[in-house]
């Protein structure tokens, strides 16, 4: 087993002395008052990732300055005084929880940001496109607000110290404005902020002695893309330079991950990325600094270890891995890495809650961002709980009730736990899936809850004799479209069955492109299969999170799959397909029809119940939906039981 000595290793910063190599990767919380003040709700998320043992706890970003575009409602800001006390609250938070806190500063977005005042432009180093709208181009910063910006920084600085906070980090990565000054595709500039690399830094260094002057003592640290991917952005040849002068500039240590809103799927590397998607750009920069290097990207615990014993890194930065779990380190330390809770790379509640202006929230792990309520308490009476499904509904909602202290007793008619993540999980790019049933197993076992596998609970059958709350996860069944003919053709299978081993021939349709259908297809592509994906719709996953979708297109393209959209399936027989399209009728062969249509409620047993029951469905078996929305389903009903 890992012993993670390297992770749990004190180090220092500048002169920070850091009691690990983990550092909560700098990401917005959402939890912000309208205008930018930090609540009691974002300290308490802050604070819990301090006790659960992290060794540095970075903010995400706070903004410096309006002077030069507008600050988005609900961002984080350090622009005036009245802001101090929310920032030293996290800080006096984190603090008592025996961890340090760093404040992560922006200079602003520039090219990249969302929305202008009407009647303006974005601003940005050059006249770049702006992201949003490429017809329109940015106004180039002069030299005085240049100047102001420096000056914010240092005002920044003042507040930061005020607020006890004991590092700055600077926004300077994946193309926001810090970045648009770094980097040749988007600084043309002629007078001292462009041209050389040294110029290019120039801005950047600036600030820095802004900081050291009004905050002396206090480490810099600095996130840089190392790779954009994409033409003309920076590659980690680009950024060696670029890390040099930086290390001249004062920085302590460098963050190195990789993307531009251009790679936007690398700015939140979905799990199609894979572990470790950016080890490589701490390591090129090991090489030519001497200063710390942090890795970041989809990074275990094994992998941070790795990479540390390696010397390809200093520090690991995780985001996601300790919102899924802020006990992290607490349980590395305490030798129990099994129970750490594994982040799936869905990106559906953190990332995806920042998009929509919500608070982050976790798929996996229901009390991120809730630290404020009121979590697992012991009933003052204990109740016989019987869960009907095994899926992450069910055994979420067994989990939670075991910690409540009841005695609980999970029904599942399969020959193992996992419901829908089992079919799901079997992809390598959707390992985490795995894990996390593993995860839940062993949680399970050592919260004595008993386990039925193997058993269809009935109305009426003697497992229900007794309970006292009987929870519903049943999950949901296929959705077998009657307008289309031939389902029951030998040639089709269900994607459930596709995953669960049912052998398909070379040339498969799948039809059906929902997340399931897109995912069984780049599956079967990689496996050296001549692929088809259908879809009656004008786009493949469309229900799917636009940073997760930009990876999954590039890969099934990469992959070969042919994908056709606007084409309805009307009749399968005999190894053909007859599909409905705005050119009229296709024929379409293959040798396997895998049907992944959707899915249905599975209310059976749920109708079937007696109204004298105690029932509380949960999960899929209520509306079919992400296992998130599962995973709190379950929580929520388990909390309610009293």
């Amino acid at each position: 087993m890992t012993s993670f000595e390297n992770l749990l290793s004190p180090s220092r910063i500048g002169s920070l002395e850091v009691p690990n190599r983990v550092l909560l990767a700098p990401m917005g919380t959402e939890m912000c008052t309208p205008d930018g003040r930090s609540t009691e709700q974002e300290a308490a998320y802050y604070a819990a990732r301090a006790a659960g043992g992290t060794g540095i706890v970075m903010s995400g970003i706070t903004a410096v300055q309006s002077d030069t575009e507008p600050i988005t409602a609900g961002l984080a800001r350090i622009d005036t005084d009245g802001h101090i006390p929310g920032i030293a609250r996290i800080a006096q938070r984190v603090h008592e929880e025996g961890s340090l806190f760093a404040l992560q500063l922006t200079a602003g977005l520039g090219r990249n940001i969302n929305t202008v005042q009407p009647g303006t432009v974005p601003v940005s180093a050059s006249d770049n496109t702006w992201f949003a709208d490429a017809s329109i181009r940015c106004r180039p910063l002069t030299l005085d607000e240049i100047a102001v910006i420096v000056r914010r920084f240092g005002e920044a600085a003042v507040r930061a110290r005020a607020a006890g906070v004991d590092m700055i980090d600077l926004h300077g990565h994946t193309g926001y404005l810090l970045d648009q000054f770094l980097s040749p595709v988007w600084n043309r500039r002629t007078d001292a902020y462009g041209g050389s690399v040294e110029n290019r830094v120039r801005l950047t260094a600036e600030i820095v002695a802004a900081i050291r002057q009004n905050a002396p003592g206090l480490p810099i640290s600095f996130r840089l893309s190392v790779h954009h991917h994409f033409e003309g952005g920076r590659t980690p040849a680009d950024s060696l330079d670029i890390a040099r002068e930086l290390e001249k500039a004062g920085i302590d240590l460098i963050i190195a991950d990789e993307g531009s809103y251009e790679a936007m799927d690398y700015v939140f590397p979905p799990y199609y990325l894979g572990d470790a998607c950016m080890a490589d750009a701490a390591t090129v920069l090991k090489d030519v600094v001497a200063i710390p290097v942090a890795a970041v990207g989809n990074l275990r615990p094994q992998d941070g270890e790795r990479l540390l014993a390696q010397g390809k890194a200093d520090f690991i930065a995780i985001g996601r891995g300790l919102i899924a779990d802020p006990d992290l380190v607490n349980k590395l330390r305490a030798g129990r890495p099994q129970d750490v809770r594994p982040c799936i790379r869905c990106n559906a509640s953190c990332t995806g809650n920042a998009f929509f202006g919500k608070a982050l929230e976790c798929a996996v792990n229901p009390a991120a961002g809730h630290e404020l309520e009121l979590g697992p308490v012991l009933s003052l009476r204990r109740k016989h709980v019987v869960v009907i499904g095994g899926g992450p509904g069910g055994m979420e909602a067994a989990r939670a009730a075991a910690l409540c202290g009841h005695r609980v007793d999970l029904y599942d008619q399969g020959a193992q736990l996992g419901g829908v993540l089992l079919p799901a999980a079997t992809p390598d790019f959707k390992r985490e899936l795995r894990s996390m049933i593993t995860w839940w197993e062993g949680q399970l076992a050592d919260l004595d809850v008993t386990v039925h596998t193997g058993v269809t609970i009935t109305p009426g059958c003697p497992e229900l004799a007794g309970a006292d709350e009987i929870i519903v996860a049943t999950g949901s069944v296929p959705l077998r479209p009657r307008a289309i003919e031939g389902l029951d053709d030998p040639a089709v299978i269900d994607v459930l069955a596709f995953h669960q081993g049912t052998p398909v021939g070379h040339r498969v349709l799948v039809a059906g492109g929902g997340l399931s259908g897109a995912d069984a297809a780049l599956e079967l592509a990689r496996d050296g299969h001549e692929v088809t994906l259908v879809e009656a719709a004008d786009e493949v996953a469309r229900d799917m999170l636009m940073v997760n979708r930009v990876t999954l297109l590039r890969d099934l393209a990469q992959a070969g799959v042919t994908v056709l959209t606007g084409h309805r399936i009307t009749k399968i027989a005999g190894g053909e397909a007859i599909a409905e399209c705005s050119d009229g009728r296709v024929t379409l062969h293959a040798d396997t029809v895998i049907s992944a249509f959707g899915l249905l409620p599975a209310r059976t047993l749920l109708e079937q119940l007696s109204p004298d029951l105690r029932v509380h469905p949960v999960g899929d078996c209520v509306q079919p939906a992400k296992v998130g929305e599962a995973v709190r389903s379950g929580y929520d009903a388990a909390l309610a039981l009293g």
